[in-house]
């Protein structure tokens, strides 16, 4: 048998997860490429998710980045509002990813909106 968590738990470690975002104010969703280089930077409210439940919880509204730096996107990181690693990351695609965008290809000064965002702890 595996080892899995209560409700109450996951809701307990998804929280302080994505609390860690709003230290020091509202933090950032970046997405980066390969080489850890910023692509598009967007920034989350604050508080950047809400309370748990079933152990998920859901990104408050995120605000385009209206003026992309530009790239090849593989990856996203949080940074909260002391500009340090926050939260989780996780892979960036066109399918099957952490986060799906419609092409991981950015322009520079593109338009870049993320419409919905989970963070599930784990069972």
């Amino acid at each position: 048998m595996a080892v899995t968590h209560i409700d109450s738990i996951r809701n307990a470690m998804a929280d302080v997860v994505v609390d860690s975002i709003d230290v020091g104010g509202a933090g950032s969703l970046v997405l980066r490429a390969s080489n850890n280089a910023e692509v598009s930077t967007l920034p989350c409210s604050n508080p950047a998710f809400g309370a748990a439940s079933g152990g998920t919880a859901t990104a408050s509204a995120i605000t385009d980045d209206t003026d992309a730096t530009g790239g090849t996107t593989d990856r996203f990181d949080f940074v909260n509002g002391s500009a340090a690693a926050a939260g989780f990351q996780g892979s960036v695609g066109t399918s099957g990813e952490d986060i799906n965008l419609s092409s991981v290809v950015i322009g520079a000064g593109d338009t870049v909106s993320i419409t919905s965002l989970t963070y599930t702890a784990p069972a």
